[in-house]
């Protein structure tokens, strides 16, 4: 509480805590997570009550503390009309998920923060808060990891809003969204709408993880697999032409597939030529426009893309973006540093198949000249 006029008052709430003690009253065990819960004995129960705290429920904790602590104003004044009134500052909005084995969810937090270190682009900000964001919108968007220790968590921001992610006590992955202006959705800080910032911090923190979800897991099978890299026909007699992994055309292809900007607006013909020129390093004259035709027509057979009747425009499917995904994942975190440093004379970095690798040529290259000696010279 501020001493001087117009002696505000900071209230704090921790939703956290508010339902632990209603879990204690209804005589329901638990087990804490620091500010929040590994285990409940009644996990239907623990969630109706997270989401019954609300406007009323807040309002009436303030209210009872006001007639507990001494205060400026009198009672004369209060009852003529001056009195306090809750506004919202900031509000924070979690979700937490617990790992089933410890090592394997920090394994996985670690793949989160190296794969998605690209969220603060414009094209994947407004993926994630539902926002369209073009030159005139206010504000920063960029991506942090904080390193606190050995705690490294990960942060997307949109105007005010500060997206957060790290790994809670090494048990669980906390998606945590932090509002730090309503203004920046349209609100205002009255505290009766408070729900709609609930409901709206709840789908950015599940539309956050739903992506990471895709993008971690492709899902494919070996079957899914060999019809993109084979030729195949469809059940309309259609011939499908392959799509090989590791040719720069079709690499080019799936690397442009995966911007983000594709999901929400799909793309057309020139849109995508475009991409995939850059990509291959040519212009657009030497990737032509009936090139991009039939790598069109290609992923379309595969299923990747569709397009809607009576339009030109391409959209990814959900098979198309996983696909698409694994494929770039593959070539630029695997194949390509593993041919590297296969082939690099002058490699940085210590690896262990390098001198197994030598090893084998040298044994090889002995047979061979065993099996076949030169003959001697005359």
């Amino acid at each position: 509480m501020c001493s001087y006029a117009p002696w505000g008052i900071k209230f704090c709430r921790n939703g956290h805590e508010w339902a632990k003690r209603q879990l204690e009253r209804e005589g329901i065990t638990y087990q804490a997570l620091d500010n929040g819960f590994l285990s409940c004995a009644d996990a239907v129960r623990l969630q109706l009550l997270c989401d019954s705290l609300g406007p009323e429920q807040i309002d009436r904790v303030f209210r009872k503390w006001l007639q507990r602590i001494p205060l400026p104003l009198r009672r004369e004044d209060r009852e003529a009309g001056y009195e306090w009134d809750l506004s919202m500052w900031q509000v924070e909005v979690s979700l937490t998920q617990v790992f089933d084995r410890r090592l394997r969810g920090r394994e996985f937090f670690e793949e989160i923060i190296r794969d998605n270190l690209d969220w603060g682009r414009p094209d994947r900000v407004q993926l994630v808060f539902d926002r369209v964001v073009t030159k005139k919108t206010p504000g920063m968007f960029r991506t942090r990891v904080i390193q606190d220790g050995v705690h490294p968590s990960l942060h997307i921001e949109y105007k005010n809003f500060d997206l957060k992610q790290y790994c809670k006590e090494g048990r669980a992955c906390r998606t945590e969204g932090r509002f730090g202006n309503r203004n920046d959705f349209g609100i205002n800080q009255g505290l009766s709408n408070l729900p709609y910032l609930q409901k709206l911090g709840r789908q950015i923190n599940r539309r956050l993880l739903e992506v990471e979800r895709v993008s971690h897991n492709s899902g494919l099978s070996g079957d899914s697999i060999q019809r993109v890299v084979q030729p195949t026909v469809t059940e309309d007699g259609e011939k499908a032409p392959s799509l090989k992994f590791g040719q720069p055309r079709v690499m080019a292809l799936f690397l442009a597939l995966t911007l983000f900007h594709h999901l929400i607006d799909g793309f057309h013909n020139r849109d995508l030529r475009g991409l995939v020129a850059d990509l291959l390093g040519v212009t657009n004259e030497q990737y032509t426009a009936g090139q991009m035709t039939y790598d069109l027509r290609r992923l379309r057979l595969k299923g990747l893309i569709y397009r809607p009747p009576k339009t030109n425009r391409y959209f990814l499917t959900p098979y198309g973006w996983k696909v698409a995904r694994l494929f770039s994942r593959l070539e630029a975190r695997v194949f390509r540093p593993a041919m590297a440093t296969f082939t690099a004379n002058d490699a940085v970095l210590p690896f262990p198949l390098r001198p197994a690798l030598d090893h084998v040529d040298t044994q090889l290259d002995q047979l061979i000249y065993e099996a076949f000696p030169l003959p001697k010279a005359s």
